[in-house]
């Protein structure tokens, strides 16, 4: 007997070996790694059927992450309250149980068992512990011999457990790691990072006092206003003066990518979910877990990934493309748009819960036009960046071309102006910036000099070709976008950029 006993004991520890190594080859992959700790645990005594469930705290339940056995599939996924049944009696004295006979234990909650149709006779169940906190439950029901566990069984399972405690925590720091990479890439791609928040009107202080009152909150924020405003940069702000401000904050441009690589970008994919998926990515939302995600034209998402964005809000989860594996991320979402989505969504060409869902927080950013007395600050702030960035010295605008910065109508806002103050740097003879080199001189003087001398198929011409460019350039050269504002086809556009000769400036 003795002999038998220690023969189930070495097979025991041999298999734990072999698990242990399962266990330290999976933490890269986190979802890899749950699924393997709760059929280690299984195969380890002879489980029928396995869970881990995972403490939330934000809802302060015991959600089942993973479910193996019979209904595991409909076991997964659920949430319990955190003090109720026998995992929740675990969770909350930190100690193992072993309960044979479930159905007349005083805290055994019959719920779950009835809700997915499943007999529970004996449990045994032991604490995820990491670092002296425990993080979940390891929970395996009926020995499938149709025996009863024993405190062997448990001897062995706790063991067991320090190993999973251990390639659990290894496994979020190195989930956490890879998500900060992702990160710290992202904002080398941005360039210099954050920017500063340049004003000096009335208008834009009572937009950042709305701003500082409304960051603390993880509710989300639409941020509306023209192109070139500045909407990025109150998204920066709210990020800043929140309590996320130590997590990530991803930018993601709607607009820029067609709906098939936005989708990834946003939501990541598995190896093989399409053609040129060859690795594992993680999308934009994975990657800002803990923190902000700043969603910029938001009126062009498709209307397929809508959908997908408000369960990401509404449930905070979501799958990669490819993958049936459900990724909970806590994320605050910050929207901005130039569009009328009002009107888009009287239309139906934006889904109004979506609307309604993002727009919990609005901040309405006013144009430039409607704030002049932020032009010259802004201008000054300009003129001192570029004229550093060019080794220019020392450069003043004269007080003709201040009054035809403050006479003119920016219609690009902040962004018109930083180009035009840029082309004055490097177009200005001396130390002084004069109206002209700005370029925006008045209208009728650029009539004069353009059209002077012209028939009227050559004047029309010339006056395509600059419509074209001005708008283009309001749009940052986005053909799709700056279409989409003349309410043309993209194609007409791409024809008259051809024949019209048109190049980006690349200075």
């Amino acid at each position: 007997m003795v002999e038998m006993a220690s023969e189930i004991d070495s097979d025991r520890f041999r298999t734990l070996i072999d698990i242990n190594a399962q266990l330290n080859s999976s933490y890269t992959n986190y979802r890899s790694l749950l699924k393997t700790i709760v059929e280690s645990a299984a195969r380890l005594v002879g489980a029928e059927a396995a869970s881990l469930a995972l403490f939330d705290a934000s809802t302060e339940s015991l959600r089942f992450e993973i479910a193996l056995g019979p209904r595991g599939t409909e076991l997964q996924g659920k949430s319990v309250p955190a003090a109720e049944g026998i995992v929740g009696w675990v969770f909350k004295n930190r100690r193992s149980i072993i309960v044979n006979d479930a159905a007349n234990d005083p805290r055994f909650s019959p719920k779950v068992s009835r809700e997915i149709s499943y007999s529970t006779n004996s449990i045994l169940a032991v604490p995820l512990k990491i670092k002296d906190k425990t993080e979940g439950v390891i929970e395996l029901i009926n020995k499938a011999s149709h025996g009863i566990f024993s405190s062997e069984d448990l001897k062995w399972v706790e063991l067991f457990a320090v190993q999973a405690g251990i390639a659990f925590d290894n496994a979020r720091q190195y989930e956490k790691t890879e998500q900060e990479l992702i990160y710290l890439q992202h904002k080398v791609q941005q360039g210099e990072g954050w920017h500063p928040l340049i004003f000096s009107s009335g208008v834009m202080r009572d937009r950042l006092e709305l701003v500082k009152r409304i960051a603390p909150s993880d509710a989300s924020v639409l941020i509306l206003g023209e192109s070139g405003v500045g909407k990025e940069l109150i998204a920066e702000q709210l990020h800043l003066l929140s309590k996320r401000s130590d997590g990530p904050f991803m930018r993601v441009n709607c607009a820029a990518l067609p709906e098939s690589l936005l989708e990834s970008e946003l939501f990541g994919h598995v190896k093989g979910a399409f053609t040129d998926a060859i690795e594992n990515r993680t999308g934009r939302f994975e990657a800002a877990n803990g923190g902000t995600i700043f969603l910029d034209e938001i009126a062009e998402l498709p209307l397929k990934l809508q959908s997908k964005l408000l369960r990401v809000i509404q449930q905070k989860t979501f799958e990669r493309i490819g993958s049936n594996e459900t990724i909970k991320v806590d994320v605050r979402i910050i929207a901005a748009t130039n569009r009328d989505i009002e009107k888009l969504v009287k239309n139906q060409e934006f889904r109004s819960d979506l609307y309604y869902r993002l727009n919990v927080l609005p901040i309405q950013i006013p144009p430039l036009r409607e704030r002049l007395d932020d032009v010259p600050t802004l201008a000054e702030y300009f003129l001192k960046k570029f004229t550093r960035e060019t080794n220019k010295g020392i450069m003043r605008f004269s007080e003709s071309a201040m009054q035809s910065m403050l006479s003119y109508g920016w219609p690009g806002n902040i962004r018109e102006l930083e180009n035009a103050v840029e082309r004055a740097v490097l177009l200005a003879k001396g130390q002084v910036i004069t109206a002209d080199d700005l370029m925006i001189g008045s209208k009728s003087s650029i009539e004069d000099e353009q059209f002077g001398g012209k028939d009227l198929r050559e004047a029309i011409t010339i006056f395509k070709k600059n419509y074209i460019e001005s708008a283009l350039e309001r749009n940052r050269w986005n053909q799709t976008e700056t279409a989409r504002n003349l309410r043309i086809q993209r194609t007409y556009l791409s024809r008259l950029i051809k024949e019209l000769n048109i190049l980006q400036n690349k200075e």
